[in-house]
């Protein structure tokens, strides 16, 4: 195809393949996929799919990665036309050079290929200069019928540049410095003001670019686990041993007073303000209430609670569902472990140890580490400006449910701080669940552990094998509990305890009789 030409796609799912030669310090290069609208921009951040955020929410575009082949390198994206929200008219085939310029890729072809057949649909090949943007082509809705037009548009100002005249946001600490667009082949703009864009080559692409910030190379994401937090002195007591075993048929523990009786206070507990501290108090009588209920009256366990920040929970942590849970579980903590400490993870592409929840601290907790994920335009050199050292860097997390790496983390953890009481993770997700196989392989084996894990779906959703996890065979002991409730904030405490706690007591029970316990 020639730069401008457009042809006719018939096929319903297509790959968009970015290959160029393999040779000695030649850059990498990323392929990445923006849903536009009739304005021409995306809705929000979510529209833009790309090696941080591979996967949009709708399933219609996916970013497969790199793949090699001998003397050949290709990235590419795949796109599910039939799937792709009825808002969303133009899917703009954009890619950026990691390390160079898109210049320095020799033989750089874009090819559309029917993911069904592998049949090529088109091919273009282009040249580029300084760019380290680019625009290879767009798909686009014209009278019902999905078309491939082939763009060849290079920015000098980087992915973020490119990003940004489409409606994605960038971070402050990301946009300092002034870039320019030119077509591919051409040189960067040039009389360019900071601040101002400079204009495509005559006739060169549709899009007017803008003049966005400028990056170098930038190395690979750092490790998802900030540093250590330590705990608040002075040292607190630890959880007395736990009671002796019981038979399966009467409750799991007798050791501490039922309800009825006034809640004992958890350290830190007269720390919180006046209205928390009686919420809290209400709650505790209620967790009480539901252990009795189960037969696991004075039941000791540490509590560990596991929150999803992929991109389809904003939502929920934008009108205060998330902070609203994680002040609900803490009353759980607060009545199996009295140490004042509740351990918690945050998750989506990638997890993140978050620090203790010290319940005394639960009002500043909330406010410093109940956090959706941000996404990152590139992989970032450095922490987001702003943020308090025990803070996680929520760009470094992703946006992507990768549930997986969350759970053999809290394995690893519970593996290497042990404890004479069992383990309850509080696992809140919103579902969107596809790594199914790699999610089983992790709950299978973690069988022989003493840890339930307590699954809670935050409306509806596909939360794959979580859900049906009761009915495989061939463990032990039934480690993994879950129920979806539509509306979390329409739950009573009363029925979330009660459904969040009917199974942990079974699974003591049946532990305790396989040895795990």
């Amino acid at each position: 195809m020639r730069k401008g030409a457009n042809i006719p796609v018939p096929a319903a799912t297509v790959r968009a393949v970015l290959s160029w030669a393999d040779r000695p310090g030649s850059p990498e290069a990323d392929v990445s996929a923006l849903l536009l609208t009739a304005t021409g921009k995306v809705r929000d951040d979510l529209d833009f799919v790309f090696y941080n955020q591979p996967e949009h929410a709708s399933g219609a575009v996916r970013y497969l990665g790199t793949q090699r082949e001998p003397g050949t390198v290709a990235n590419s994206v795949e796109v599910r036309l039939t799937q792709l929200e009825a808002e969303i008219e133009r899917v703009v085939l954009t890619a950026s050079a990691d390390g160079g310029t898109f210049g320095q890729l020799a033989g750089l072809t874009l090819r559309l290929l029917d993911a069904g057949t592998e049949a090529e649909l088109a091919r273009f090949e282009t040249e580029a200069g300084s760019e380290t943007a680019f625009i290879g082509g767009e798909l686009y809705l014209r009278g019902g019928q999905w078309k491939f037009r082939a763009v060849g548009q290079g920015y000098a100002s980087g992915l973020a540049g490119l990003a940004t005249d489409f409606g994605i946001s960038v971070d402050d600490e990301e946009s300092t410095g002034a870039g320019s667009a030119s077509a591919a082949g051409s040189g960067p703009g040039a009389g360019a003001a900071p601040g101002a864009g400079a204009a495509p080559a005559a006739g060169s692409s549709p899009y007017a670019p803008s003049t966005p910030p400028g990056f170098g190379p930038v190395p690979s994401p750092t490790p998802m686990t900030p540093p250590p937090v330590p705990p608040p002195a002075p040292a607190y007591t630890p959880a007395p041993p736990p009671a002796p075993p019981v038979a399966p048929t009467p409750p799991v523990a007798a050791t501490a007073a039922g309800p009825g009786t006034p809640p004992r206070m958890t350290k830190g507990e007269e720390n919180l303000p006046v209205d928390m501290r009686k919420r809290l108090d209400l709650r505790k009588q209620k967790v009480a209430v539901s252990l009795q209920k189960h037969g696991a009256t004075g039941v000791r366990a540490r509590v560990i609670l596991v929150l999803d920040a992929s991109g389809s929970m904003s939502a929920l942590y934008q009108r205060g569902t998330v902070a609203s849970v994680v002040e609900r579980m803490a009353a759980v903590a607060a009545q199996l472990d009295d140490d004042g400490a509740m351990q918690a993870w945050t998750f989506a592409s990638h997890p993140a140890r978050l620090p203790d929840l010290w319940l005394g601290e639960l009002p500043k907790w909330l406010q410093l580490h109940v956090r959706v994920g941000e996404i990152s335009l590139l992989r970032p050199k450095k922490r987001k400006r702003g943020l308090l050292d025990e803070q996680v860097d929520m760009r470094l997390v992703g946006i992507q449910n990768e549930e997986q790496k969350v759970i053999a983390e809290v394995r690893s953890y519970v593996r290497g701080n042990r404890t004479a009481d069992p383990t309850l993770v509080l696992f809140f997700s919103d579902g969107g669940v596809y790594r199914n196989a790699q999610i089983e392989q992790q709950l299978r084996e973690a069988v022989e552990e003493p840890v339930f894990w307590q699954f809670v779906g935050l409306g509806r959703a596909s939360y794959g094998v979580l859900e049906r996890f009761d009915t495989l065979p061939g463990r032990r002991v039934d480690n993994v509990g879950f129920f979806a409730v539509d509306d979390i904030d329409k739950v009573s405490d009363e029925e979330l305890y009660d459904r969040l706690l009917s199974e942990f007591p079974q699974w003591i029970r049946a532990a305790r009789g396989a040895g795990i316990l």
